[in-house]
């Protein structure tokens, strides 16, 4: 992330500002990731079509508790989710920046004489977060195991792993890769076409808080979108029992054939009204706390 006048930004700022941005998203917004999966991870033929198996696919065990009791069972999995998504924050956000530099450096004046200087720009911060998306897939055991817990709470990581394999703990590595690559390109290159196109500067040392809010907004939903079908599978995936041979590709072929091609989008709706705010929340306080401590440190 190069601001106006060449300036980079100082990496203390961004190992801070990213890592502070995935300690507040774990927790404020666990319990809404956990019901973004446990309703993608249910097989049942058009998914909880009304508010009685909602409940029961949401809050399992607990669907007959008080509200205490539900929002309490919505937090299996928060030491697993913390560990990954402290470490992803700070890598994705704290890296990206990184990553577009070095290619700044060594390409940037192809990617501009080609698509010009702003699209130029736009194409290099898409480009290089669609290299930080791929190697998110290292630490897809984390992820596994937080997904795990959220949808079977009475899960036993520590029974269960017992002769497990290193290619099992990265069960559907390719479907991740597959998800993270396009939608870490749409996530930054939307983004950075909001703050060049919308607001006519280079990015968030620039912004205003609420530009960097409407910037995170555009890249968050356009992202969401994009990698919902992707999404849907890695996590059926991740998911299942470990020893369970079944791959990605049968796995769209079951669900095409037992739920329909709209299940490819179960989920959709709970992620852009719940885990896209998380997403947009992290999103912009990592780049307002970047674009503030490179200022102070």
């Amino acid at each position: 992330m190069v601001h106006s006048g060449g300036k980079k930004v100082k990496p203390m700022a961004k190992l801070i500002g990213s890592a502070t941005s995935g300690v507040l998203e774990i927790a404020l917004f666990h319990p809404v990731d956990t019901v973004a999966k446990r309703l993608m991870s249910n097989t049942a033929s058009g998914g909880a079509t009304d508010l009685g198996s909602l409940n029961k696919v949401v809050f399992r065990e607990n669907a007959g508790g008080t509200v205490f009791k539900k929002w309490g069972g919505l937090f299996p999995g928060v030491g697993f989710g913390a560990m990954y998504k402290v470490l992803q924050r700070t890598y994705k956000f704290g890296g990206q920046p990184i990553a577009k530099q070095a290619m700044d450096d060594r390409v940037g004046h192809h990617f501009r004489n080609v698509f010009g200087k702003k699209t130029g720009n736009d194409m290099l911060h898409a480009t290089s977060g669609s290299l930080i998306g791929l190697g998110e897939i290292v630490l897809l055991p984390l992820d596994i195991l937080k997904i795990k817990a959220q949808v079977n709470p009475e899960y036993s990581i520590r029974q269960n792993l017992q002769g497990v394999g290193i290619r099992e703990m990265y069960a559907g590595w390719n479907w991740t890769a597959f998800r993270n690559m396009p939608g870490s390109f749409v996530l930054f290159g939307a983004n950075s076409l909001a703050y060049s196109r919308l607001f006519g500067i280079d990015g968030p040392k620039e912004a205003k808080f609420y530009q960097i809010f409407v910037a995170s907004m555009c890249g968050g939903t356009c992202s969401i979108l994009f990698s919902s079908p992707m999404d849907v599978i890695k996590t059926r995936i991740q998911n299942k029992p470990f020893g369970d041979k079944r791959g990605g590709m049968k796995y769209v072929a079951d669900l095409m054939k037992e739920e329909g091609g709209g299940a490819f989008f179960k989920g959709v709706v709970p992620k852009l009204g719940l885990i896209g705010p998380k997403l947009v929340f992290a999103f912009t306080i990592a780049q307002w706390l970047i674009a503030t401590l490179d200022e102070v440190l």
